[in-house]
């Protein structure tokens, strides 16, 4: 179970404040956690072991990732919280650790940070005060953060750039345990995932299941886009299609063979992501 540190968490929350200037977030406004729901670890995917622990914890706790894999003491994103949060978790278990959503200003039914996956938790309202902010991704350095009370500078600030649509979110911090129970207004699954076991263990979460539109890709619409991620990865997603067409549940069983690199798909899945909603 996730553990909750209150002091320092109310540290990291009052040292990125310090760091923000600007009008509230409107309250309307939610966070969303992205993930893959089919990857598998310690033998469980993911959305069974949410089922069975009730609480979405990090990747210093589970030692995973969609994005980079330097969740340890000394690693980058050790050296990332120590520095946005004024060292605030520096001391703290793994447990204790904020977990990584983003703020969901455009209102997608993708949830807000795609590129980390097909799957996503809507948070409820109430965690929004929780919640810290920065623009762009913490591994950028950023200089530009936000809270709940501050936070509302950040949307123009992504609005206005011209990053990749992959990449213009605004990363979200969550302190404090996310617990599915009473933290989460919904799971937003893949409807390739229904009728699937994936599906069957969502069934089990404490919260509401909802669908989003789906993501899928044409080999042909796939093949006009080789200098997205390289020549390689089209091929890839293209040898992977099954009738013509890739969606993220082709790709997550090609995941659990253990015959692909996990960065190749993961790069084939940006793919997808980019091009296929």
């Amino acid at each position: 179970m996730s553990a909750d540190n209150p002091q320092a968490r109310a540290r990291a929350l009052r040292h990125v404040a310090s760091l923000s200037a600007g009008p509230p977030l409107e309250p309307s406004l939610r966070v969303t956690l992205n993930f893959h729901p089919d990857r598998v670890s310690g033998g469980r995917t993911v959305v069974e072991r949410l089922a069975e622990d009730g609480v979405y914890v990090s990747q210093f706790v589970t030692g995973t990732s969609n994005g980079g894999l330097t969740a340890h003491p000394g690693g980058d994103r050790w050296r990332w919280e120590s520095r946005i949060f004024g060292g605030a978790y520096d001391g703290a278990s793994a447990q204790e650790r904020p977990v990584y959503g983003a703020l969901d200003f455009r209102r997608s039914p993708y949830g807000a940070a795609p590129r980390f996956g097909s799957a996503h938790f809507r948070l409820t309202a109430q965690t929004l005060p929780h919640a810290t902010f920065c623009y762009p991704d913490s591994f950028l350095e950023p200089t530009d953060f936000g809270v709940a009370a501050t936070g509302g500078r950040l949307i123009p600030l992504a609005e206005a750039d011209d990053r990749d649509a992959l990449d213009d979110y605004i990363e979200a911090q969550m302190h404090g345990p996310v617990r599915l129970d009473r933290h989460v207004e919904a799971l937003v699954l893949d409807p390739c995932f229904q009728g699937t076991a994936v599906e069957k263990a969502a069934r089990k979460l404490p919260c509401p299941i909802e669908w989003h539109g789906g993501f899928r890709l044409a080999t042909e619409e796939l093949r006009r886009h080789p200098e997205y991620r390289g020549p390689e990865y089209v091929e890839l997603g293209a040898t992977l299609a099954a009738g013509g067409s890739l969606d993220a549940r082709i790709i997550g069983e090609a995941a659990r063979t253990g015959q692909h690199d996990p960065q190749d798909l993961k790069r084939v899945w940006h793919c997808l992501a980019r091009f296929g909603r």
